[in-house]
């Protein structure tokens, strides 16, 4: 999926007022996430918990199948998406990759030597 508020070059992404009202549901689902009673909910039966949320069927997928990139270009908060990597045991590092078509260790190495040097 596309996002037309995506900016150029393809890799840089801005999370603007669109955007927030797009993701308004779902990023709150995800800062739900930060309380011990809800990620007890969420991983009972994920597809309630995003009906109960009232995330459109976009997003439900994305979530249920943890589409990182669909999630933001569906209006998601890279800050609230986390909290969703977190429960799934995955690092900030992992999203990068996962963002810049490499592997985690590979981003962790790319940030180790300074940075990306490919854009």
């Amino acid at each position: 999926m596309t996002d037309p508020n995506r900016l150029q070059p393809p890799w840089t992404y801005v999370f603007d007022g669109p955007a927030s009202r797009r993701g308004h549901q779902m990023n709150r689902l995800f800062m739900s996430l930060r309380e011990v009673t809800a990620r007890e909910e969420f991983t009972g039966d994920e597809a309630a918990y995003c009906a109960r949320f009232g995330l459109s069927a976009d997003q439900t997928r994305a979530v249920l199948g943890r589409d990182w990139q669909a999630m933001l270009d569906l209006g998601g908060s890279i800050f609230y998406v986390y909290k969703l990597a977190l429960l799934d045991g995955r690092s900030m590092q992992y999203l990068g990759g996962v963002f810049t078509g490499t592997s985690e260790t590979e981003f962790k190495a790319a940030m180790a030597a300074g940075g990306r040097t490919d854009v």
